[in-house]
C-alpha cells in the first residue's frame, strides 16, 4: 500500500513538473517579440529517495526552479555595442546639421533672381562675389551702378557670414539641449533601475535568482542608460547591481550602488559629471559623447573658420581701403572681427564709397588694392588670420567637415554590423527561438500525457485494492 500511495504521490509531482514546463514553454513563445525578454527554461529534478520498509523509493521529480537564459559577458558586449553605435550616431546628426547650415540648398536671398545667380554659392561664392564687385568698380569707379553692385555685394557677404554663424551658433545649441535630454534621461534611468534593484531585493530574500521578469526589465534599462553613457556593473547584494561610470584616470565614479543613487548626472556646459563629488566622467562613448565631439570639434572647428575668414577679410581689405588710416575711413567696422559681429561702417554708400583718396575721377588704387586681394596668400607665419586665399582657407575648413561627416557616417555603419553582430550571439543564447519552444511544448506536452496515463493505472489499482479486493 505503502508503494502504491508513493507511485501515486510521485505521479502527482510528475504531472505538476511537466505543467510548469508546458506554462514555461507557453510564457517564451509569449514573448518571442520581447526584445527585453530572455528565454526561460524549467529545471526539473528530484528531492532524494528514502528508504521505506518496501525498499528505497524515489521523492519523484519536480520542478525545482525557472532558470533565467543569460550570458553576462554577451550582456556586457552588447552594452558597449548600443554605447559606441549612439556616440557615432550622435556625431554623425550634429555634422549632418552643421553641414546643413553651409548647404547651397538652404541658402536664400530676397529675391528669386538672386537666389538663382548668388543664393545658392554659400560663404565662398558671397566672398567671390565681393571682390569681383570691387575689381568692376574699380574698372569703372564713377559708374553708380558698379557702385550699387558693390554695396549689394558688400551687403550679401556680410550677411551671408551672420547668418551662417548664426545656423552653426543654432546647431552647437540643439546639441546642448540634446545633451541636457541626455542627462536628464540618465538620471531618470539611474532612479528606475535603483527601484527594480529594490524590488528584486525585496522578492529574492532567501529564494536567489525567481524574479526573473524584473531582471529582464532592469537589463533593458541598463541598456538604455548605456546608450547615453558608457556605464560599468558591478555586483551588488542580495542579486542586485552597482552602476558606476570612469574618470579621466580610469577610477570608478559610483553612479548607483544596490538601491540608493549616489549624486546625480550632471552637465555644466562644457562636461559631464557625476557622483556625490560631482567628478568629471571621461566619455568613451554614448550619444552624450558623441553630441559633445560634433559641437565642439567638427561644428567649432567650422565656426572658428569662418571666424577667422571674417578677421582677414575685415583687416585687409580695411588695411587696403583705407592705407592712410583716415578715422571713420575703413570700409568695415574694425571692431566687428567676428563672423557675428562683421558689419559696413555706416556712413559707407553707394555715393560716398571710394575708388581713391584722390580727387581725379579715373583714380582707381583703393579698389584694384582691395579686388588684388581676392588672390593674395596669406599665412599665419605671417601673423595673418588665415593660410592660402580667402576662398582656399575656407574651402579647407569645409573640406574638413565633410571628411568628419565621412569618417562619422563610415562609423555609424561599421558599429550597426558589429552592434547587429554581438545581438545576434546573444540571442542565440536569451533570445526565444520558435521551432525550440514548438518541440520543448510538445515534449512536455507528451510527458504530461503519459504522466495522466500512469495516474490512471495507479488510481484504478489503489480503486480495485479497496473496492475491490474485499469481496
Amino acid at each position: 500500500m505503502s508503494g502504491l500511495f508513493a507511485s501515486i504521490q510521485a505521479t502527482a509531482k510528475a504531472l505538476t513538473a511537466q505543467s510548469r514546463g508546458l506554462e514555461t514553454a507557453g510564457k517564451n513563445l509569449a514573448n518571442v517579440n520581447n526584445p527585453a525578454y530572455s528565454r526561460e527554461r524549467v529545471v526539473l529534478g528530484d528531492r532524494g529517495s528514502i528508504v521505506t520498509p518496501q525498499g528505497v523509493e524515489s521523492m519523484g521529480v519536480e520542478a525545482l526552479s525557472i532558470e533565467q537564459l543569460r550570458d553576462t559577458l554577451l550582456d556586457g558586449q552588447v552594452m558597449r555595442a548600443i554605447s559606441q553605435s549612439a556616440a557615432a550616431t550622435a556625431e554623425q546628426s550634429g555634422l549632418q546639421d552643421a553641414q546643413a547650415a553651409l548647404s547651397q540648398d538652404i541658402e536664400r536671398t530676397s529675391s528669386a533672381a538672386d537666389n538663382t545667380q548668388a543664393g545658392n554659392k554659400g560663404v565662398i561664392g558671397a566672398v567671390d562675389d565681393f571682390f569681383n564687385a570691387f575689381s568692376s568698380f574699380a574698372s569703372n569707379p564713377t559708374d553708380i551702378g558698379e557702385r550699387e553692385n558693390l554695396m549689394q555685394k558688400a551687403a550679401t557677404l556680410v550677411d551671408r557670414l551672420r547668418l551662417t554663424d548664426s545656423r552653426l551658433a543654432t546647431v552647437q545649441s540643439d546639441l546642448d539641449a540634446n545633451i541636457a535630454n541626455g542627462v536628464t534621461g540618465a538620471n531618470s534611468l539611474l532612479s528606475s533601475i535603483a527601484a527594480l534593484n529594490r524590488q528584486i531585493a525585496e522578492s529574492e530574500i532567501g529564494n536567489p535568482g525567481i524574479a526573473l521578469d524584473l531582471r529582464d526589465q532592469r537589463q533593458a534599462k541598463i541598456e538604455e542608460l548605456s546608450k547615453i553613457l558608457p556605464v560599468e556593473l558591478r555586483n551588488g547584494t542580495g542579486g542586485q547591481i552597482n552602476i558606476v561610470a570612469l574618470d579621466g584616470s580610469g577610477n570608478d565614479v559610483p553612479l548607483l550602488t544596490n538601491s540608493t543613487l549616489q549624486g546625480t548626472v550632471a552637465f555644466n556646459g562644457t562636461a559631464i559629471t557625476a557622483g556625490t563629488s560631482a567628478t568629471t566622467l571621461a566619455l568613451a562613448s554614448g550619444s552624450i559623447k558623441g553630441a559633445l565631439t560634433a559641437r565642439d570639434v567638427g561644428v567649432q572647428e567650422i565656426r572658428d573658420s569662418l571666424d577667422a575668414l571674417t578677421a582677414q577679410i575685415v583687416s585687409s581689405v580695411n588695411a587696403a581701403y583705407n592705407p592712410t588710416s583716415i578715422s571713420g575711413g575703413n570700409f568695415f567696422v574694425a571692431a566687428g572681427s567676428a563672423a557675428s559681429s562683421v558689419a559696413i561702417t555706416s556712413t559707407i554708400t553707394s555715393t560716398n564709397v571710394r575708388a581713391s583718396n584722390t580727387s581725379d575721377a579715373g583714380d582707381n588704387t583703393l579698389a584694384l588694392a582691395v579686388a588684388a586681394l581676392a588672390t593674395h596668400r596669406f599665412s599665419t607665419s605671417g601673423g595673418d588670420s588665415i593660410d592660402g586665399t580667402y576662398t582656399s582657407s575656407f574651402a579647407q575648413g569645409v573640406s574638413r567637415l565633410g571628411h568628419e561627416l565621412a569618417d562619422a557616417n563610415s562609423t555609424v555603419d561599421s558599429q550597426a554590423g558589429i552592434e547587429k553582430l554581438v545581438r545576434s550571439k546573444r540571442d542565440n543564447v536569451s533570445g526565444v527561438s520558435l521551432d525550440e519552444e514548438m518541440a520543448d511544448l510538445m515534449k512536455f506536452q507528451r510527458a504530461f500525457q503519459a504522466s495522466s496515463r500512469v495516474f490512471n493505472i495507479m488510481d484504478e489499482l489503489l480503486d480495485n485494492i479497496v473496492n475491490q479486493l474485499g469481496r
